[in-house]
């Protein structure tokens, strides 16, 4: 295993265990469609939420929110139409980043969750 995944694994390992604390139920994780991946698949309330988990570390150029440009947020989206269209979900979806920064030792040193991140609303949690 290369070390940029072993990395992401850590991170989204974190993340959902940052969202199962929250009150959110995982239905799903690493959902794959033509279209590309949504890392993890989530209910909370009345939405299914799609969560993309960006993890960097403290010394990146680039930030994790910075990453999930309008063409990954396409894929995104056409990746949970496709889910949406396989399972039978009456919930509102909902587009989640989670971006987790690590030390140069791996070790997690900040989440940060952006709810409604298509349409923005910054929570900082960690």
């Amino acid at each position: 295993m290369n070390k940029r995944v072993e990395i992401g694994n850590i991170g989204e390992k974190f993340a959902a265990r940052y969202l199962a604390d929250k009150g959110y139920k995982i239905i799903d994780r690493n959902y794959r469609s033509r279209f590309g991946e949504i890392d993890i698949i989530a209910t909370k309330e009345k939405y299914i939420v799609f969560i993309e988990v960006k993890t960097r570390s403290e010394r990146a150029m680039v930030s994790g929110f910075e990453a999930v440009g309008i063409k990954k947020q396409i894929r995104i989206i056409k990746t949970a139409l496709l889910y949406l269209g396989e399972n039978n979900v009456d919930l509102q979806p909902r587009f989640d980043v989670i971006e987790i920064i690590t030390s140069e030792v791996k070790n997690v040193k900040k989440l940060k969750h952006l709810k409604n991140a298509f349409g923005g609303d910054y929570n900082e949690s960690f």
